[in-house]
C-alpha cells in the first residue's frame, strides 16, 4: 500500500468516528432532552405525550453510538486502550444510565398506574447519561497521562471543575434540543410549555458555550495555539459567527410559527460546537501526545471496516429516513405509537 493511502486512511476513519458520534449526539440528544425535561411536566397525560413523541425513534438513535465505539476500537486500538481506562467511571456511568432509561421507557407503560418509579428512572437516567457524556468531553480536552503507549493516570483524572462544567453544559444543551423537539412534534399544552422553557435554556446554553470557549484556551496552551496562533483566528472566525447566527435563528424560531427552524438551529449549535471540539483536539485522538496516525490500526483492518461500513450504513440511513418520514407530524394528547 502506498504511503498516501496509509496517510489518508486514518483521516477517513477519524471522519467516520466523528460522524457517528455527531449523529448519536444529535439524534439521541433530543430524546435524552425529553427525559431531562420530564420533572418539569408533572401531569401524566403530558408525560405520555412527550414519550410518544420519541417512541418510534429512540431505539434506532443509539445505533450510532455503537458504530462510533466499534470504529474506535478497530481502527484506533491504541487510542481506545488509553481513553477507555482514563474515562472508565463516566463511561460505565453513562452506559448504566442508558440502560435504566431504556428499561424505564418500556416498563413505564406496563406498570401503570404504579409507574412513578419508572418516571424517576427515565428522568434520572437521561440526566445522568447526559452529564456523564459531557464530563467525558471535558476529560478528552484535559488530556491523558501516557507513558510507553499506556494510560498511567488515575481513575479520577477526568474529574475537574472544567469537566463538571462541560457535563452541566451538555445537560442544558440536551434539554434545549429536547424542548425544541417538543415544540416541533407536540401540540397543545406540552408545546406551549416547551416553547416557554426553551428560551431560558437557549440563553443558558449560549452562556456555557461562551464560558467553555474562554476557559479552554486559557487552561490549555495547545488549544490557544490552535485558535489564536498566526492567522488561525482569521480563518476560524466563521465558527463563533455561525454560533451566534444559529442562536439568533433558534430564538426567532421559538418566537415564530415555524418550530422546525428552532429545532434545526439547535441541532446546528451542536454541530458547530462539535466542529469547535474537533478543531481544538485534532489531530490528537488522545491528547496531548497520541495522534490519529500514532493510534491507527493496520491499513488492512481499517479497510475491512471501511468496506463493511460502506455496505451497512446506507441501510441504517435508509431505515432512519423511512422512520422519520413515516412518523412525521405532531403528536397530540391521547395519540401515540406505543
Amino acid at each position: 500500500m502506498t504511503a498516501t493511502y496509509a496517510f489518508w486512511l486514518p483521516v477517513v476513519s477519524t471522519g467516520i468516528v466523528g460522524l457517528a458520534v455527531a449523529l448519536y449526539v444529535i439524534m439521541d440528544g433530543f430524546d435524552l432532552g425529553v427525559g431531562i425535561l420530564f420533572p418539569h411536566f408533572p401531569q401524566e397525560a403530558d408525560r405520555d405525550q412527550m414519550m410518544n413523541s420519541v417512541a418510534p425513534f429512540w431505539d434506532g438513535n443509539e445505533t450510532w453510538l455503537v458504530l462510533g465505539g466499534v470504529w474506535l476500537l478497530v481502527a484506533f486500538p491504541l487510542a481506545y486502550s488509553i481513553i477507555t481506562p482514563a474515562l472508565y467511571v463516566p463511561l460505565i456511568t453513562m452506559l448504566l444510565a442508558l440502560v435504566f432509561r431504556g428499561v424505564a421507557f418500556e416498563f413505564r407503560w406496563v406498570a401503570k398506574p404504579r409507574h412513578r418509579k419508572w418516571d424517576i428512572a427515565f428522568a434520572a437516567g437521561s440526566t445522568v447519561a447526559a452529564f456523564a457524556q459531557g464530563t467525558m468531553v471535558g476529560g478528552i480536552l484535559i488530556g491523558f497521562r501516557v507513558a510507553d503507549g499506556q494510560f498511567v493516570g488515575g481513575p479520577l483524572d477526568w474529574l475537574t471543575p472544567f469537566s463538571v462544567m462541560c457535563g452541566a453544559g451538555l445537560v442544558v444543551g440536551y434539554a434545549l434540543i429536547g424542548a425544541c423537539w417538543l415544540v416541533m412534534k407536540t401540540a397543545g399544552g406540552v408545546e406551549k410549555e416547551a416553547r416557554r422553557v426553551a428560551k431560558p435554556l437557549l440563553i443558558a446554553l449560549v452562556s456555557f458555550i461562551v464560558l467553555i470557549s474562554v476557559w479552554t484556551p486559557l487552561q490549555f496552551e495547545r488549544v490557544a495555539a490552535r485558535w489564536f496562533g498566526g492567522w488561525h483566528m482569521a480563518y476560524l472566525s466563521p465558527v463563533p459567527l455561525t454560533t451566534a447566527a444559529l442562536a439568533v435563528s433558534c430564538w426567532r424560531g421559538l418566537s415564530g410559527r415555524h418550530p422546525t427552524v428552532a429545532f434545526n438551529a439547535a441541532v446546528g449549535l451542536f454541530v458547530i460546537s462539535f466542529v469547535g471540539l474537533a478543531i481544538s483536539t485534532l489531530p490528537y485522538l488522545a491528547p496531548p501526545s497520541i495522534t490519529l496516525w500514532d493510534a491507527a490500526a493496520s491499513p488492512k483492518s481499517q479497510t475491512f471496516m471501511l468496506v463493511g461500513t460502506t455496505v451497512l450504513v446506507p441501510f441504517v440511513l435508509g431505515y432512519t429516513v423511512f422512520v422519520y418520514h413515516t412518523f412525521r407530524g405532531k403528536v397530540r394528547a391521547g395519540e401515540g405509537y406505543h
